[in-house]
């Protein structure tokens, strides 16, 4: 199970660093670029990973991990790295990325993207690989729902043994809402970001999230994985570990603040490989 108290305590100081500075410790700054279908997120973290800043942004720039607006992209990842900077007073050179799951042909464009912000990209890894390094999960399968993918990971004794991607995500839950609703993808985006809602919206948009507990199960079962953990600004939506939990017959965890897992995890991988 997870060690919730412990992470819920860590990202909560992430989320604070969006508004507050803190104290690196000596050391080289760690960076992660979290290129998102939704957002576009960077945090920084000092050399003992320890939140120091973060800056986000939404941005609709991806489709499904890819790179469909390349200039927007560069500009949105520059002008984020431009504040950090000016926060930190000391230039930010290197960072690390993540990608989806079978996006690999992608990875010269989001190498670029970083580098046309004269940042240095030193690592890259996986999206749900990026999350457990917050999870710490030796056996189970961690899944990441952003806005255009529904990722996994599979982890047996701390290793990684099978990595899984498939289009639905948080921009379907979306445009349910705004078929159900009658109302511009504007207005239902708002709507699902609003928590005093999700109790509302939940029996519109629940046919999407069984979906993506359908990917899960594609691919892993009761028999074969304990648990699982979810993480990506779409888990943030209240009752959509109980939707998995059913539809897989898995126990499933989430944190209390779901969205910046992966974000903080791929912070702590800048370190060279």
């Amino acid at each position: 199970m997870l060690e919730l108290e412990r992470i819920n305590e860590y990202i909560a100081q992430v989320e604070r660093s969006e508004k507050e500075t803190f104290e690196p410790c000596p050391g080289k700054l760690k960076v992660g670029l979290d290129l998102g279908t939704a957002y576009i997120v960077l945090v920084v973290l000092d050399a003992e990973d320890r939140p120091v800043a973060c800056e986000k942004r939404a941005a609709s720039v991806l489709r499904d991990g890819v790179v469909v607006d390349y200039v927007g992209a560069c500009r949105i990842v520059r002008e984020l790295k431009e504040k950090l900077e000016a926060r930190l007073g000391q230039p930010l050179e290197r960072c690390a990325i993540a990608m989806p799951a079978g996006t690999d042909s992608s990875l010269k464009t989001h190498t670029y993207v970083a580098e046309s912000a004269g940042m240095q990209v030193i690592n890259v890894l996986d999206e749900p690989t990026a999350a457990n390094t917050i999870y710490r999960v030796s056996d189970g399968v961690v899944v990441d729902i952003g806005g255009g993918t529904t990722g996994l990971a599979v982890l047996k004794d701390g290793k990684v043994v099978q990595i899984e991607d498939e289009p639905t995500g948080g921009t379907h839950l979306t445009l349910a809402l705004a078929g159900s609703y009658q109302i511009p993808i504007a207005e239902a985006e708002a709507i699902k970001l609003d928590s005093s809602r999700h109790a509302e919206i939940f029996p519109v948009v629940k046919a999407v999230i069984e979906k993506m507990a359908a990917i899960v199960k594609k691919y892993v079962s009761k028999e074969t994985v304990s648990a699982i953990y979810l993480c990506g600004g779409t888990c943030c939506l209240a009752g959509v570990e109980s939707v998995f939990e059913k539809e897989t017959g898995i126990p499933t965890y989430k944190p209390e603040n779901s969205f910046l897992v992966t974000p903080a995890g791929i912070a702590m991988n800048c370190i060279e490989k």
